[in-house]
């Protein structure tokens, strides 16, 4: 007769068998979900965003191709830059008697930024060129900064 150590079950139990059991049930109840006709990336959609620190503004740079002015709104407010908009395209296309393929992607964004304090919210300017918004944000006289000159002792 072979003895044999005696575990409790509950320590036998792998964590990581568990969190493998876990993320099968998840795959399992997302896979019975019906997929997006566009894929992941359309719908969670949102420009990519550039912020360059110069010497007297923050320059604020986001990629937002296919939009118009009109479609595109930025605010900041309490110490962040926020921009707004909505994408509308439409593709369509046609050949006689051979196909007929049309379709259609929209979606809200936004995007909310943090800026760093000092920023004069008065004096900003934005503009929409090519496709790129660039919102220039000038910092206030204060928060410039100021070299210090460092003197022998």
């Amino acid at each position: 007769m072979a003895l044999e150590l005696w575990r409790p079950r509950l320590m036998a139990r792998s964590p990581f068998r568990e969190l493998a059991r876990m993320e099968r049930d998840m795959e399992e109840m997302f896979g019975r979900l019906p997929a997006w006709p566009w894929g992941d990336r359309e719908r969670s959609w949102a420009p990519e965003v550039d912020m360059l620190d110069q010497k007297d503004e923050i320059v604020l740079r986001a990629d937002l191709p296919g939009l118009e002015e009109k479609d595109i709104d930025v605010t900041v407010h309490d110490g962040s830059v926020t921009i707004r908009g909505e994408r509308r395209e439409e593709t369509e296309e046609k050949k006689k008697d051979e196909y007929y393929y049309c379709e259609r992607k929209y979606g809200a964004f936004s995007r909310t930024l943090p800026l760093p304090t000092g920023i004069d919210a008065d004096k900003v300017k934005a503009t929409f060129k090519r496709g790129v918004l660039e919102v220039h944000l000038p910092k206030a006289k204060e928060a410039r900064g100021r070299k210090i000159e460092v003197k022998a002792a």
